[in-house]
């Protein structure tokens, strides 16, 4: 494939020469004359995938106005249209994917297929054929189809995506608002993209113009590799505004041949919350840098637990890899085989200590769908603490107004002064104090004798241990000054 060289960076490139000596540089690879030839090998790859779902129900049906007149003509429309609304339905939804076997395997997204009855597919020379649901995993958003074809399918290959770079060019096929095949191109516009989607994210940015229906597609490198799953958009108009997200291939390789071998992920589990360690938690914990996971919460009985891991330990690596933050944890943990034996390193006070953890699977999250019962507003005594905040004891009656659990236990959050050193952490009546500067308070006199000596010692973040819908995690609040 020829390349022509950008007319502009000749020019800059003899300026320079005429200049003086150069140091040397790194400079940009020219875009190709045509991504033609690429195309027309990739496209058969690709393939466009519709399913059909049975739903019960129509959205949006308006209620009868209480003073419609009772002669009105309009009492009869509002009448079939309740009707209408338990009648099922039968709705189609359309997106792409592409074969990674010649035996019929495909690689899409869960979203594309979830909850659907019948799912079909549609190669590129216009074949359709009924496809096979063999697993899927709605945390990285994959799941994998087989179809059986009267001969071997074009296949694709997956590239290593932790070698693509910023800049690097990339083309993506799929099936935009159904339209059919569509090739576009673009360049990778950022990496570790965490767009809150799941507790893996991980993505790759492009700029390749991707749209509704391009889900479950490839984003292919120059090679003709996928590195990526294309799988989400931002896009306030709905269509493409230059913001496209895919999954990178390495984690994507990883789940289908989990899906391929078990039907579902097998994934490990250390038995640890974590948050980020931000600068103001790190001089709070009095550690140099914000480099790690902070652990917030650990899980009674589980490996963490058993290795030794208590709240606000800082995990700095883990099996021998480094944990830059707390995004970085969860991924490396999911990657480890359960059984496992793995080496944690970890900060405690400011001192370094390895750790040992035998890591256990991942099992699906369990919802006992337990209510509280309503009870009396409680009228808790209030006081006003250093911190900006209106504390109180906590006690049945605010358990019952909160909804805390019975064994809930620490000093209860009522009010938030908009002026006050916690204005902007995010607290809300409810919020309960369980530990300030590792001590455990149960009493708002507890909170303000800790704050008070924190501030005499000259210290000017206080750390406190908050529990928020029953999550534990660390807040820090600057009580000592800008500083």
């Amino acid at each position: 494939m020829g390349f022509r060289p950008f007319r502009f960076l000749r020019a800059v490139v003899t300026a320079f020469a005429l200049a003086g000596p150069l140091a040397p540089a790194a400079f940009a690879r020219p875009a190709p004359d045509s991504f033609a030839d690429l195309a027309n090998q990739l496209l058969p790859v690709v393939v466009n995938i519709s399913t059909t779902q049975t739903v019960t129900g129509a959205a949006g049906v308006p209620q009868l106005p209480a003073d419609l007149p009772p002669d009105s003509p309009l009492r009869q429309l509002f009448k079939d249209m309740d009707k209408g609304k338990n009648v099922p339905r039968h709705v189609t939804s359309l997106g792409s994917g592409f074969i990674i076997d010649p035996s019929g395997i495909i690689v899409t997204n869960n979203h594309v297929v979830e909850d659907a009855d019948e799912i079909t597919v549609t190669l590129n020379d216009g074949t359709t054929l009924p496809a096979k649901l063999i697993g899927r995993d709605d945390k990285t958003d994959l799941a994998l189809l087989k179809v059986v074809a009267k001969k071997p399918l074009p296949a694709a290959h997956f590239g290593n995506s932790s070698k693509a770079r910023v800049g690097d060019w990339v083309m993506a096929i799929g099936n935009p608002f159904g339209l059919g095949s569509t090739v576009t191109t673009g360049i990778i516009s950022a990496r570790n993209r965490d767009i809150a989607a799941g507790p893996y994210d991980d993505f790759i940015q492009t700029d390749a113009p991707i749209n509704r229906g391009n889900s479950g597609g490839p984003l292919f490198d120059m090679d003709g590799n996928v590195i990526g799953v294309n799988s989400a958009i931002f896009s306030p108009s709905g269509g493409s505004v230059g913001i496209g997200f895919a999954i990178p291939s390495n984690m994507a390789r990883e789940v289908i041949g989990q899906l391929q071998k078990y039907g579902a992920t097998r994934r490990g589990w250390l038995g640890v919350r974590v948050q980020t360690l931000t600068s103001d938690l790190a001089e709070g914990m009095g550690v140099s840098g914000a480099s790690g996971a902070l652990v917030a919460d650990v899980t009674d009985g589980g490996p963490a637990d058993k290795a030794g891991i208590r709240n606000g330990d800082i995990i700095t690596a883990f099996d021998g890899q480094p944990v830059p933050d707390s995004r970085a944890l969860p991924r490396e943990v999911a990657d480890t085989p359960a059984g496992k034996k793995v080496n944690i390193d970890i900060i405690r006070g400011g001192k370094k200590m390895t750790l040992h953890a035998v890591v256990a699977k991942l099992q699906d999250d369990d919802d006992d769908g337990g209510k509280t019962k309503p009870a009396p507003t409680p009228k808790p005594p209030a006081k006003t603490s250093p911190l900006g905040l209106t504390l109180a004891a906590l006690d049945d009656a605010a358990r019952a107004k909160y909804k805390l659990p019975k064994d809930a236990a620490g000093v209860l959050v009522t009010g938030i002064d908009p002026l006050g050193a916690s204005s902007d952490k995010n607290f809300r009546p409810g919020d309960i104090i369980v530990q300030v500067q590792n001590q455990s308070v149960r009493t708002p006199d507890d909170v303000n004798k800790i704050v008070d000596a924190n501030a005499k010692a000259g210290k000017k973040v206080t750390l406190l241990l908050v529990s928020r819908g029953g999550d534990l995690t660390y807040v820090a609040v600057r009580t000592g000054g800008a500083g």
